[in-house]
C-alpha cells in the first residue's frame, strides 16, 4: 500500500471513529463572525460524511428568504435571537450534522444547553484583526453597520469570548489553508470522543465536560 492510501486509509478510520463516537449528536461550530465556520464547517462535514447545515441560511429560509439583515432591519434583533434559538433546537433534532451557528446563538443559555446536550461544540478562536479583515467589505452583517466597526468587533469580542470558552473543544483560526483548521478539527474531536492524542495540529484545548 502506497503512503497517501494508507493515510487515507488511516484518516477514514479515524473519521469512522468520530462519528460512532457522536451516535445520535451533532458538531455544533460557534464563535464570531468572519472565524470560518460556515466554510471549515462544510469542508469537515465533507470529511466525516454527515449533512451540513447553516443556521443562518436555515433562519433566512423559515422568513420566506428574507435575508439576515432585512429581518434585524424589519423585526429587530430580540426578535431574531428568539427565532434563532427555536431553528437550533429543530436543527438539532434532526439528526448528526455539522452545523455553522450564528456568532450571537450561543450567548443564549437556551441554545448553549442543547447543544451540550445534542452535540459536541467546536469555538472557532479567531483575532479581531482576522475577523476585521475578512468582514469589512461585505455588507450582510448587522452589527456591523456602525460608525467604527473595529470598535464594535472589539466589544462583540470582550463579551463573547468569556461565554465562547464554554464551548468544549477551541480551535484557533487563523491564516492558514482551511484544510489544515479542519484536519485540526478533525484531531480534537477524534481525541475529546475517543480518548486519542491529538498530536502537534495547533492549538487544542478542552473545554468542560
Amino acid at each position: 500500500m502506497s503512503e497517501t492510501a494508507a493515510r487515507m486509509a488511516t484518516d477514514s478510520g479515524v473519521e469512522s471513529a468520530i462519528v460512532a463516537a457522536l451516535g445520535t449528536r451533532s458538531v455544533v461550530l460557534v464563535g464570531m463572525m468572519g472565524a470560518g465556520k460556515s466554510t471549515v464547517g462544510r469542508r469537515l462535514a465533507a470529511r466525516l460524511r454527515l449533512p451540513f447545515l447553516d443556521a443562518d441560511l436555515e433562519i433566512e429560509a423559515a422568513h420566506a428568504g428574507l435575508t439576515i439583515p432585512e429581518i434585524f432591519a424589519e423585526h429587530g434583533e430580540p426578535y431574531f435571537r428568539d427565532g434563532e434559538v427555536r431553528v437550533i433546537a429543530r436543527l438539532l433534532e434532526g439528526g448528526p450534522c455539522v452545523l455553522a451557528t450564528g456568532g450571537g446563538a450561543f450567548m443564549r443559555e437556551e441554545t448553549r444547553q442543547r447543544v451540550r446536550d445534542k452535540a459536541i461544540s467546536v469555538w472557532l478562536r479567531a483575532d479581531a484583526d482576522i475577523i476585521l479583515r475578512r468582514v469589512k467589505r461585505r455588507a450582510d452583517r448587522p452589527l456591523l453597520q456602525t460608525a467604527d466597526p473595529a470598535a464594535t468587533i472589539a466589544q462583540l469580542i470582550a463579551a463573547r469570548h468569556p461565554v465562547y470558552q464554554l464551548a468544549d473543544i477551541t480551535i484557533d483560526s487563523r491564516e492558514v489553508p482551511h484544510e489544515k483548521i479542519v484536519d485540526e478539527c478533525v484531531a480534537a474531536l477524534h481525541h475529546r470522543l475517543c480518548g486519542a492524542q491529538p498530536g502537534a495540529a495547533g492549538e487544542i484545548r478542552n473545554g468542560p465536560l
